[in-house]
């Protein structure tokens, strides 16, 4: 998935740090939405801008909600930052401390969030539609031992909205460009269509309405985006996507241009394209390791395994300007030319004594699915194409 999204040189407060209200700081009042049997409460510390929330509620998914909201109403595009940490042990491990923007105040309403879980899993979840199913991408997985909370974002861009993490010093394996650490979008984003003004804050909710659970919510801040002339930024991200109920998971997230995924046979590994090379990464993300493809340095991309998954074919334009079709083994090395005229692209490959089936018997459709999308910003608008051939994982 390819994401050009468009950052801006400076922000402007929506309200200032001399502006907080004496109880709730950043934000106007505080509600519990939906059913919840015991009452919610927050409190509000000016020195350290962070709120400690306590919320109950059965759950914040499938058709309507129940949490304890603290909430201000924002138009137009914005950023709410904060570092989130669960305040006790135990718990239920789904239980929620979200960064929200929300329709309205109603149970069933239409919402996106950054839901951080008791298992540590860091998701974005959105309704669509009043009373309509909640979906998710899975941004960052949940970790053992737990680590110390970091500083996480919701953000919108028009009807863009994604999370945003702090991202450690990297360097990009196809362009070889360092990048500070700076908050940046993790790869996860959805495009839901709200009507202005929204209402945003911090939200808590238990999973188990006989509980109140507590999280710290700690540097706060609002943030208004202001539009800038500065050029768009790419972002590109490879995920995977639950065919049976949409909701996503990010795998890899980098800011050079990301080209053809495809599974390994066995399900084990991704392979892509990106800067005219192949590389390989496992299924639960890492760091890509490029395939030597000795002189062929200007992979297209079209690439894919033998049946067997040992053969690797590539097209390449490397000797004569003029895409051929080669094939080397797949733990890299010298190519060898299947065809000897161009252009000529690989699209697929099979062998009819070796069936290679996309789903296990009495499955009637792959699980999991990989695909590739283009965003692009453009003055005020967005546009999105499908943009790389996906290919289904076998069983799941």
């Amino acid at each position: 998935m390819n994401v050009t999204l468009l950052f801006c040189a400076s922000f402007a407060l929506l309200i200032s740090s001399s502006a907080y209200s004496e109880d709730l700081g950043l934000f106007d009042n505080q509600i519990d939405v939906g059913k919840a049997t015991h009452a919610g409460s927050a409190s509000f510390d000016p020195s350290s801008r962070s709120y400690s929330i306590a919320g109950g509620g059965e759950n914040m998914w499938f058709t309507n909600d129940a949490f304890h909201f603290v909430w201000t109403r924002v138009s137009g595009d914005f950023a709410l930052q904060a570092a989130i940490e669960w305040l006790g042990a135990g718990g239920n491990p789904h239980k929620k401390a979200c960064l929200i923007a929300r329709q309205s105040l109603a149970p069933d309403a239409p919402y996106v969030d950054l839901a951080v879980h008791g298992d540590g899993l860091v998701s974005l979840q959105y309704r669509e539609l009043p009373a309509g199913p909640t979906r998710e991408i899975q941004a960052i997985v949940g970790q053992t031992p737990r680590l110390p909370a970091a500083r996480l974002a919701l953000e919108r861009q028009g009807e863009l909205f994604f999370i945003s993490t702090i991202v450690a010093t990297d360097r990009s394996p196809a362009s070889g460009v360092t990048h500070p650490p700076t908050l940046q979008p993790s790869g996860a984003f959805f495009r839901l269509r709200m009507t202005d003004p929204l209402y945003v804050g911090l939200a808590v909710c238990a999973h188990d309405d006989t509980k109140l659970e507590k999280a710290r919510f700690s540097h706060v801040e609002l943030l208004h985006h202001q539009l800038s002339n500065e050029k768009p930024v790419l972002h590109s991200t490879l995920e995977t996507v639950n065919i049976s109920s949409r909701d996503r998971r990010v795998i890899y997230h980098t800011l050079d241009h990301l080209e053809a995924p495809n599974w390994s046979r066995d399900g084990t590994f991704f392979l892509f394209n990106s800067g005219g090379h192949i590389y390989r990464l496992p299924v639960q993300g890492g760091k890509p390791v490029r395939i030597d493809t000795g002189f062929a340095e200007r992979c297209n991309n079209d690439h894919g395994l033998s049946p067997d998954g040992q053969l690797l074919a590539i097209s390449d334009q490397s000797r004569g300007g003029k895409s051929l079709i080669y094939l080397i083994p797949l733990a890299g090395g010298l190519p060898r030319r299947v065809t000897s005229f161009g252009s000529s692209y690989w699209h697929s490959m099979s062998s009819p004594s070796r069936p290679q089936p996309v789903t296990k018997p009495g499955s009637p459709l792959p699980k999991v699915l990989m695909t590739a999308r283009t965003i692009r910003r453009t003055a005020n608008s967005f546009t999105s194409t499908l943009s790389a051939p996906a290919r289904c994982k076998s069983g799941a």
